[in-house]
């Protein structure tokens, strides 16, 4: 008899899967209304500017309502989908209590809830937000449905009119993290105007959120994009001929792909060196390496071995292995080496990279290749696999190609690129013979590598390939 109120309804907000993340695609839906969900079930995959991910609901309950439909872009921090958890679930502790049900002291759970990804809210970031395609509501219609929606549910409108009016506190200083006396601040937002609503006073996200909202002055976007009167006929559409072309939006890995690409190339002054090496030696060696017990079943190609030879050239040569900190003016000697290797995907180009590549063993390094090949060829990669690379390696050799001249993943010093390797005739012992040949290419940042330091690394690394044996007293 009683009927649904809304404190019995929690909305599940977009997180921000990765940092500095603004906004995520819903690829598909894996619930829909009417379907009991329980903490931890993943209800939808995402794209985002780096990755697909898949987002675990944090609380019990049964799905009441899909905001957004599959192929809609959507705001890091917005509500996608609201769950009943009347039935007795925990209530999510972003969502701010009822007035008429206290959030009790003991509630803060969420550190515990770890299926959540990454936590709520926009990081800061340069970057612009996208249109969304769904319609537009504006901040007066969202008041007008809040008050329509609790009188449905047997709150008069008073109460509506009434809930802003929190008793003024004084607080020395409002409690918040960092984030988000960032976000107050970008917003325009006086911390000491908002209610907290987090354990023990804490100010949240949604807190601010609220306090833009319930802002007289607070419209996020101009009123005059609302009306749906066309000004201007769409003249450029009349002139797009479907059946001559395909247009295709840029967004996710495609779009991070190409900004970072743009800022690395423009950025960063490249130098690119290049070596064609005799690497029969090496062809041979993979194939020994076949046949060892401690390497079967797993990923042994002469990739593991360039991989490898790269590492002890890195050893050899540590000033290789940097990044350049124009914020604080300052060179970072890294210490450890997160390999990247540059993977081709349906969705574009990623750089999962295999952390402390240095201190793994051959087996271990193969075992690292084949996870990271198929976890990104099933578009499974997470995008903690792309954070934090040191240095990369990019295989054009697979397409058939011989070399090229590749840009730097943004904050790496140097990229590798592995040209095919073919049958050619070959100086070998004073003959021409037929050998196994292929062309690498170093490309580096200038302002971190000269080229005595980067002809060392790529010299170092032919030496390697040509005599793999040096492997063993160089590593």
């Amino acid at each position: 008899m009683t009927t649904m109120t809304e404190a019995s309804v929690r909305e599940f907000k977009m997180p921000d899967v990765g940092e500095g993340l603004t906004e995520a695609e819903i690829l598909k839906w894996y619930v829909q209304p009417g379907d009991t969900v329980t903490d931890g079930q993943v209800v939808c995959e995402v794209e985002t500017a780096k990755a697909a991910v898949e987002l675990p609901i944090p609380y019990d309950g049964v799905v009441r309502e899909l905001r957004f439909a599959e192929g809609t872009t959507v705001d890091v921090g917005t509500a996608i989908i609201a769950v009943d958890v009347s039935g007795g679930a925990a209530a999510d502790a972003e969502e701010p209590a009822s007035e008429e049900e206290p959030a009790p002291a003991e509630e803060p759970k969420p550190q515990a809830r770890q299926p959540v990804l990454v936590g709520y809210g926009v990081a800061a970031s340069s970057t612009k937000r996208r249109p969304r395609k769904g319609p537009e509501v504006t901040v007066a219609e969202a008041a007008a449905r809040a008050a329509v929606q609790k009188e449905l549910n047997g709150h008069g409108p008073t109460e509506v009119a009434e809930a802003p009016e929190a008793p003024a506190v004084e607080r020395p200083r409002p409690l918040a993290k960092p984030p988000v006396r960032k976000l107050a601040k970008d917003l325009g937002v006086d911390l000491a105007t908002v209610t907290p609503s987090g354990p023990d006073g804490v100010i949240t996200r949604d807190d601010v959120h609220a306090a833009v909202a319930a802002s007289p002055t607070a419209d996020l976007e101009p009123v005059t994009a609302v009306p749906a009167a066309p000004a201007v006929p769409a003249a450029p559409a009349a002139s797009y001929d479907g059946t001559r072309e395909t247009r295709v939006p840029i967004k996710g890995v495609r779009k991070a792909t190409a900004t970072a690409m743009v800022g690395s190339a423009f950025t960063a002054p490249h130098v690119t060196e290049f070596v064609t090496v005799d690497v029969t030696r090496t062809m041979k060696l993979v194939e020994e390496l076949k046949q060892d017990k401690d390497l079967q079943g797993l990923r042994v190609n002469p990739l593991l071995l360039i991989a490898k030879a790269l590492l002890v050239a890195i050893r050899r040569n540590p000033g290789i292995n940097a990044s350049w900190d124009e914020a604080n003016q300052e060179i970072v000697l890294k210490h450890y080496v997160n390999l990247g290797i540059a993977a081709a995907t349906p969705r574009g180009l990623i750089v999962p990279n295999i952390k402390d590549a240095h201190a793994k063993t051959l087996p271990q390094l193969a075992e690292s290749l084949g996870e990271l090949v198929t976890t990104a060829r099933d578009g499974k990669t997470s995008p903690g696999a792309m954070q934090g690379g040191t240095v990369t390696i990019t295989n054009v050799g697979v397409f058939g190609i011989d070399t090229g001249t590749p840009i730097l993943n943004p904050g790496e010093a140097a990229i590798l690129a592995v040209g095919a390797i073919k049958l050619q005739p070959w100086v070998h012992k004073g003959k021409v013979k037929p050998r196994q040949v292929t062309t690498l290419a170093l490309s580096f940042d200038h302002r971190l590598v000269d080229g005595e330091l980067g002809s060392k690394v790529l010299a170092d690394i032919a030496a390697i390939l040509e005599q793999p044996k040096r492997l063993i007293t160089w590593g």
